[in-house]
């Protein structure tokens, strides 16, 4: 006889409390494998597929696409010891999920979704004054629907755009997020175009002082970025300082060393290297404060953070080990951890475990800012724009290649000297980077 066991929504990572459905990868009466993924949630920092740990028939799905869910509710039921359709059912892996499944998963199996398995949108409600009218649409398409990205499904959906009636712009006919922009714009043009052309009751006059304004739901990535940067700036006395230094050595080494040929190295990747041994002169930097126990912990490993700006808002990866890569590792981890932030496919333990963070936020055109502590790291090292400006070079007026570094840390974990020791010690590296080499 079948034993029914119910999935619930597993831990997803760190601080994560929710996460919402954005596409369903089986259907009530398939046969899923042990840690075959079943669904594909967002949470606030990543976008996760949940592996199921039973091998069965899935008997019935709990939540609609679109529907959040908190962790541990439950997400389908799984009739186990009971093969269908011939097929062979495993009963369990036993693994405690965590996140993305255990570590010996299957081969991904992803059953394409019929058509009449697609959610159709409701029509948005009408205003007072003027029904909203459909926008012209060609015949619905026949088979699935071409379209790959959860991102551009959601969206799709929020806005009551159906995507069965949208030819893609990519290739076979592929849909795109610019497809469905396009048809949520030419729905706003012709419902203003209605509304025009009714005779529209004059709103009542506002009263003085009285208005409310725009309210934005702190909800999802920026919900979860608000509460952590409460919290930090609530537990972490921090404070800044800063410094110019002359990059325009800095500059030439990395066009030698990109032209003397193999992998390209970014200048993120060099400024990480020598991030890295200025915490191994520094380790007060790269700690964390246990105040339950009244002690500052000092860690061994250098887990290297950086800012990575996305669709869904600013996500800081996380290159495990930094302290033992080399520029050319480096370089290479910023460019995968920077494409999978861009596509939404960051796992929440490629987000997680930071000690130490770097932010360039020079990519943005400015020259100095004093960001907030990542909680509950002790130190964030930012860099500007590297621009040419007037600089006295060897006793001369020159023009040179000048970047301004900024250091915020916890003044639990030290004093002004430790952490200007630090940021003068990161400057000298920019500015001569034999120094490097003779330190190491």
């Amino acid at each position: 006889m079948a034993q029914v066991l119910e999935f619930k929504l597993p831990d997803l990572g760190e601080g994560l409390t929710e996460a919402s459905i954005v596409t369903w990868l089986v259907q009530v009466g398939d046969v899923v494998a042990v840690d075959q993924p079943v669904v594909e949630v967002e949470t606030a920092k990543a976008m996760v597929e949940v592996p199921c740990p039973y091998g069965g028939v899935v008997t019935a799905r709990f939540g609609e696409e679109g529907t959040e869910l908190p962790v541990g509710s439950p997400l389908l039921t799984v009739a186990v010891g009971t093969p269908a359709e011939g097929e062979g059912v495993d009963e369990g892996s036993g693994n405690v999920l965590v996140g993305y499944g255990t570590a010996a998963a299957p081969a991904r199996r992803r059953r394409v979704r019929r058509q009449d398995d697609l959610p159709v949108a409701a029509p948005a409600a009408p205003t007072r004054n003027a029904p909203p009218a459909p926008v012209p649409q060609a015949p619905p398409r026949s088979g699935p629907v071409p379209v790959i990205s959860p991102l551009v499904r959601k969206l799709a959906r929020e806005h009551g755009v159906d995507l069965r009636e949208l030819q893609g712009s990519g290739p076979e006919g592929l849909i795109m997020r610019a497809d469905v922009e396009s048809a949520m714009r030419e729905t706003v043009q012709v419902r203003a175009h209605l509304a025009e052309s009714e005779v529209v009751a004059p709103a009542p006059a506002p009263v003085a002082g009285t208005t409310d304004g725009i309210r934005v739901p702190l909800r999802g990535l920026r919900g979860a970025v608000a509460d952590k940067l409460t919290r930090s700036r609530g537990e972490i006395p921090d404070a800044t300082c800063w410094v110019d230094a002359d990059a325009t050595e800095f500059m030439h080494a990395r066009v030698a060393m990109n032209a003397a040929g193999g992998e390209k190295i970014s200048v993120l990747a060099l400024l990480a290297r020598i991030c890295t041994a200025a915490l191994a002169r520094y380790p007060e930097l790269n700690s964390r404060v246990d105040m339950a126990a009244r002690e500052v912990v000092q860690l061994d490993a250098v887990h290297l953070g950086f800012a990575a700006q996305t669709e869904r808002g600013l996500v800081v990866p996380v290159v495990k080990d930094a302290h033992v890569r080399d520029a050319e590792s480096l370089s290479a981890e910023f460019a995968r951890l920077t494409d999978a932030a861009r596509a939404g496919r960051l796992t929440p333990g490629e987000l997680t475990g930071g000690t130490f963070t770097l932010n360039n936020y020079g990519v943005f055109g400015v020259d100095g800012s004093t960001p907030i502590i990542n909680h509950p790291e002790a130190a964030m090292l930012g860099v500007g724009r590297i621009i040419p400006k007037p600089w006295v070079h060897q006793g001369e007026l020159a023009v040179r290649q000048v970047v301004q570094l900024s250091l915020t840390f916890d003044h639990r974990v030290c004093d002004g000297g430790t952490a200007g020791g630090f940021l003068r010690y990161v400057a000298d590296c920019v500015e001569q980077p034999a120094v490097l080499l003779r330190t190491l």
